[in-house]
């Protein structure tokens, strides 16, 4: 699975993968194969970038495309 949606905020705000890594305190390596899909993303992490971006988690997992349902 890729996760498009969290390429896509990420490079919406200019940010780097090695950025992304220092934000969440992981690798670029490792950030970069969450956004392939090639690792699953933990929880926490799935968490900190929905905090970080203002968005939920079910909108970064595709599962909604309302980023703001609770508005």
């Amino acid at each position: 699975m890729l996760y498009r949606r969290i390429r896509d905020l990420r490079e919406d705000h200019d940010l780097t993968q090695a950025e992304m890594g220092r934000i969440l305190s992981c690798s670029q390596r490792v950030y970069s194969n969450y956004e392939r899909g090639e690792l699953d993303i933990p929880t926490e992490i799935l968490r900190r970038l929905a905090r970080y971006y203002g968005v939920t988690a079910d909108y970064l997992l595709e599962l909604s495309d309302d980023p703001w349902p609770y508005k």
